[in-house]
């Protein structure tokens, strides 16, 4: 029987010891084996939740790999219905504004070529390949091999050496110059940021001037405002807009409000007239004023207003797109910037956006003027006090509007227009980055596209007619190189102009010309630094850095056309289409306007609100009637292009550029599919 030892007694002074001999049960287990047993039982533990968590994985990867399978079927079925539907852009309405037919017809046909020669290129070097005929192959090697074939080959090679890569690789030097040179500007605007940030630099109005803490302070010494809401068919936010204005904390009997509407549908008029008329009730000082003939668009509806006889008692203006809902303190952070500085002009506030998580192309509009507005308008706000005027947002001086000259209609940006003119006249800009204004972004790649059009194509029409003034005025040298070279050549005209050529022209050629070549330090890093550098403002925004960077130069055949169609005056240059809205955020305004007046119960006034539902469904489906997703000629053909030439760096071992022209082809099929934003079924 197996014994076991319990303890050992020792006795003290004595020195004996006792030793206590204990027997064991039959049922008792040695130790060793009991500790094997227990270590096998963990062991089996372990290895079944190691299973367990194994299978949770496999089951979420699953789940993942599933959504992207039906994400990429629902790709592929928009796709396909775009083409079956055959809406392109060269369909009515379709055309961005001022964009000639013809120049877009010879642009696409020059593009459709280039598309054609590349892949017979393509084809011809895949030939010689297999033909052992690598790329480093010599003419005179060439010559000895007999054939046809042969010979055509090696006089494709001998034009390449001779007339072809050296002018290609001029032109793709001369791309590059330009193209540091504007990221250098980049960079320096954003140190120019950081410096601002890291000193706590920013406008701060005069001692004595009526901020939003100034509640004792009578109406007599607040200034008069003339709120100014230019508006033109857009039924889906002019309730929102109205009341958002209509709400702005400042004496009533100081501020007037301007409802102009240049709307050409009767039953739009209709509902604006009936909007200023329930806050007329509410004793607000406001007016609707309709022009039958929109002369000069914005800008002439701007300068009709500005001819009232009641105007000359007021000292300051404010511009409010349709769509552009203020906080009530705006006035009360804005005017104040006025007091004691008499040469200040205007008072430009940044936008913020109540869809900027919409949807891909919500989010990368975001990126864009995120930078514009911390970086670029809040640079050249505190070093040069100068800037392009945003249209809307923004406070001006009306003694500084009369002395530019007032509202002109000959360009589509009326407001960059006056912005030089005022600068030129020796007016001072503030812009200040801490007071927002919510607006809207286009959903949709159509709405954006014209957009985009219209700002690049203007800033081209406006460089034109100032130029000679420009020179004339009596602002000192470094302030005419801003305006002339920064401005407007290097951000409105070398910028789309090098992006479009470098990156869709010049890269694509150096495929089929490989004597001429690209570094990968132009192709990739740089393009990718200056992505970062423009996501900085943006942080949240960083998991979309490679689309944002790819979307960019997706643009730049919109802006590029747009670019050139307003220096040349190409097409109907002039023409100018309000950017649709969606009206978001009026849902959630008009439920707020009933509530409060449900509360208050004014009699007469209450707003039926089955009637209003009624009228927004029916508004949405008169919209959703309209849209529709098409198909981008351009785009296609350029994304064809860039694949063929990533087929190409196959057999040149060019990895940075394969991928680059992978990406940016797909980049262009997305788009050139109309896949990106708003997506009508």
């Amino acid at each position: 029987m197996a014994q076991w030892w319990g303890r050992e007694a020792r006795g003290g002074g004595g020195g004996t010891s006792v030793v206590v001999k204990m027997e064991s049960p039959d049922w008792a287990v040695p130790q060793s084996e009991a500790a094997a047993a227990g270590g096998k039982a963990g062991r089996g533990k372990n290895a079944r939740q190691i299973t367990w968590v194994l299978l949770l994985k496999a089951h979420r990867a699953a789940g993942k790999l599933t959504g992207a399978a039906s994400a990429a079927l629902s790709v592929a079925a928009a796709a396909r219905r775009r083409v079956a539907a055959g809406r392109t852009d060269a369909d009515a309405g379709a055309a961005p504004p001022g964009e000639s037919p013809a120049l877009r017809t010879r642009f696409y046909g020059f593009l459709r070529v280039f598309l054609i020669l590349s892949m017979l290129l393509l084809a011809v070097d895949v030939a010689a390949h297999l033909q052992g005929w690598h790329l480093a192959v010599d003419v005179p090697d060439l010559l000895a091999v007999e054939g046809l074939f042969a010979a055509g080959y090696a006089s494709w090679v001998r034009i390449r050496l001779e007339y072809l890569a050296p002018a290609l690789q001029f032109l793709a030097n001369a791309c590059v110059v330009l193209f540091l040179i504007q990221s250098a500007d980049r960079l320096i605007l954003c140190l120019g940021c950081l410096w601002i940030k890291l000193r706590g630099i920013k406008p701060v109005p005069n001692a004595g001037g009526k901020g939003s803490d100034d509640v004792e302070a009578g109406a007599g010494e607040f200034p008069m405002v003339l709120v100014q809401i230019p508006m033109c068919n857009e039924k889906e936010v002019y309730q929102q807009s109205i009341g958002a204005v209509c709400s702005l904390d400042w004496p009533r009997s100081n501020f007037l409000v301007q409802v102009l509407d240049d709307s050409d549908d009767a039953a739009t008029s209709a509902l604006i007239k009936e909007e200023v008329e329930k806050w007329q009730r509410e004793g607000v000082r406001i007016l609707y004023r309709h022009r039958v003939i929109r002369d000069g668009y914005k800008a002439g509806n701007l300068k009709s207003a500005m001819n009232c006889s009641y105007v000359k008692d007021y000292e300051f203006v404010v511009i409010f797109d349709a769509d552009f809902q203020p906080q009530p303190d705006f006035l009360k952070r804005t005017v104040p910037h006025f007091k004691g500085n008499e040469d200040v002009g205007l008072v430009q506030a940044r936008w913020s956006f109540v869809n900027k998580d919409e949807n891909l192309l919500t989010r990368l509009q975001n990126i864009n003027l995120c930078f514009h507005f911390e970086v670029e308008q809040q640079v050249n706000g505190i070093f040069i006090n100068f800037f392009g005027f945003n249209g809307t947002a923004g406070v001006w001086r009306i003694k500084a509007l009369e002395d530019s000259g007032g509202w002109m209609e000959r360009t589509t940006v009326e407001d960059m227009d006056i912005a030089v003119r005022a600068h030129l006249k020796g007016w001072k800009f503030l812009f200040l980055n801490d007071v927002e204004c919510q607006c809207e972004l286009p959903e949709s790649y159509e709405a954006y596209r014209k957009q985009q059009h219209r700002w690049h194509s203007g800033p081209m029409q406006l460089f034109r007619l100032c130029f000679v003034d420009i020179i004339r005025s009596k602002i000192g040298f470094w302030k005419k190189f801003n305006l002339i070279f920064l401005f407007f050549l290097l951000r409105k005209l070398i910028l789309p102009f090098y992006s479009f050529t470098l990156f869709c022209i010049i890269l694509p050629m150096t495929m089929f010309i490989p004597e001429a070549e690209l570094p990968a330090w132009v192709v990739c890093y740089i393009p990718a630094t200056m992505s970062l550098l423009n996501i900085l403002p943006a942080p949240k925004s960083f998991p979309f850095i490679v689309p944002y960077l790819l979307f960019e130069n997706t643009m730049s055949v919109t802006k590029f056309n747009a670019m050139i169609s307003g220096l040349f005056q190409l097409g109907s240059a002039y023409e100018w289409v309000v950017t649709k809205k969606s009206g978001r955020s009026s849902e959630g305004d008009l439920v707020a306007l009933v509530e409060k007046q449900s509360k208050q119960q004014r009699v007469g006034s209450a707003p039926n609100l089955d009637s209003l539902t009624k009228e927004s469904s029916h508004l949405k489906k008169d919209s959703m009637k309209k849209k529709h997703n098409r198909i981008y000629r351009k785009e296609l053909a350029l994304s064809f292009l860039l694949l063929t030439a990533a087929a190409r760096s196959l057999l040149s071992v060019q990895g940075i550029h394969f991928y680059f022209l992978l990406f940016q082809g797909v980049s262009f099929l997305v788009v050139g599919l109309d896949l990106i934003g708003e997506q009508v079924e």
